[in-house]
């Protein structure tokens, strides 16, 4: 065998031992198979989890599929590493291992039995916690030992102990760490007291407590497929208001931004109890922090717009702050083609509600944005939307446009 291989993007050669005999870079978190064989961790978990059951190298059957950690090897590398960054080769960090089945399975144990001092409890969670926050992998352990079963039962069981909210807490934060099936979202949710005990959370003194419960709200609206299920969540006195106030943090708190859209979001679906949010002033804040959402976080605000517009108060909300229709007209080509979508259904919804919208939007410019969109990549539904809204605001185009207008609608719009 060579002593090294050529050289990857750099003008110093990666010694041949170094390097994952699977994906052929430089290994980061080397461990060894039964065969003797050693591979680069993430490489050697890909080619199992595809349904292999031989070692790659020597093509022998894998009779037992613990890896082992070359911390001889990883610690060479490690050494290589630094001798070499002088070439611009950086460190490689010592990885941190995967939680062993049989440690989640003590600390799950300890954290659930009501025999165990309640400190003992605590620190069981806690140390769940982090190891889940450590990996995937290892939230893949814990979550193989039904450890989702654990955390509701610690955190409803406990509701009404005020001395236990310590360890109800700690089991929320580990809960939304876990996608939840649709039978345990409905668990949830059919249940009105589990539902009242997350509203109460919601005005915990703790920004973490808030959004995380907020989290778990979403979780269940958005895993459940009954309606009459989620109106009954939505329904629950002030949780509109709670959600609305979590979206005034400052930007600082990144998480409340993301988690309070998005459990706005599954809320608002319930169009029966859409009012209430409304009422508790969605239209105001959602206009105000649009431009500090990412761009996923402002599909979904521009989605609950468009859902709000579809109620008569949300149209007259929306329509009321000034900045509505210049920034929907704005948005329109600016960030994805769902925000796109979005932001013409809720512009649609208005204009077609009241002639000052659309006076308001020809005037910030959307005849333009309108035949831009038509004649572009965007969406069917995009599309119809605009040819909508041109046809809605054919009476209010400026003198100078309606000739161009006239002809593009003849020769380019798609009969709806």
């Amino acid at each position: 065998m060579p002593g090294s291989l050529e050289p990857l993007d750099l003008s110093v050669q990666v010694p041949y031992h170094f390097r994952c005999p699977i994906s052929l870079e430089l290994m980061r978190d080397p461990v060894t198979v039964c065969t003797g064989q050693t591979y680069d961790r993430s490489s050697i978990e890909s080619w199992v989890a595809t349904g292999n059951t031989t070692c790659p190298v020597t093509r022998s059957p894998l009779t037992d599929f613990t890896l082992i950690p070359n911390h001889t090897l990883r610690r060479l590398i490690q050494d290589w590493c630094v001798a070499n960054r002088a070439f611009g080769i950086e460190r490689i960090p010592t990885p941190k291992q995967p939680a062993e089945p049989s440690l989640v399975r003590s600390l799950l144990n300890q954290a659930a039995s009501e025999s165990n001092p309640y400190q003992s409890r605590l620190s069981a969670l806690r140390r769940l916690r982090g190891l889940a926050r450590d990996s995937d992998k290892n939230k893949s352990v814990i979550s193989s030992h039904n450890a989702r079963e654990v955390f509701v039962n610690l955190l409803f069981e406990n509701a009404a102990d005020s001395n236990s909210s310590d360890l109800s807490h700690e089991a929320l934060a580990l809960l939304v760490m876990f996608p939840l099936t649709e039978s345990e979202c409905v668990c949830i949710a059919s249940d009105s007291e589990r539902i009242i005990y997350l509203a109460n959370l919601l005005f915990n003194s703790s920004i973490e407590v808030r959004v995380n419960s907020a989290a778990l709200i979403e979780i269940v609206v958005a895993g459940t497929k009954s309606s009459d299920l989620r109106a009954q969540i939505s329904n629950v006195d002030e949780i509109f208001e709670a959600v609305i106030e979590m979206l005034k943090n400052p930007i600082s708190y990144p998480r409340a931004l993301k988690i309070g859209i998005k459990a706005l979001f599954a809320l608002c679906l319930a169009k029966q109890t859409r009012h209430k949010a409304v009422a508790a002033g969605a239209a105001d804040i959602l206009i105000d922090r649009l431009a500090d959402f990412d761009k996923c976080d402002a599909e979904r605000a521009l989605a609950t717009i468009e859902l709000l517009c579809r109620v008569p108060a949300g149209c007259e909300a929306f329509a009321g702050h000034a900045l509505t229709v210049p920034l929907l007209v704005k948005t329109i080509l600016k960030i994805s083609d769902r925000a796109t979508e979005y932001a013409a259904g809720a512009l649609l919804a208005l204009c077609t509600a009241s002639e000052q919208s659309q006076r308001e939007a020809v005037s910030a410019g959307i005849l333009t944005q309108l035949l831009l969109l038509v004649q572009s990549d965007c969406t069917d539904r995009a599309k119809r939307k605009a040819q909508m809204l041109l046809k809605l605001l054919r009476d209010s185009w400026p003198e100078d446009s309606s000739g161009i207008s006239d002809d593009f609608i003849c020769s380019e719009v798609v009969p709806f």
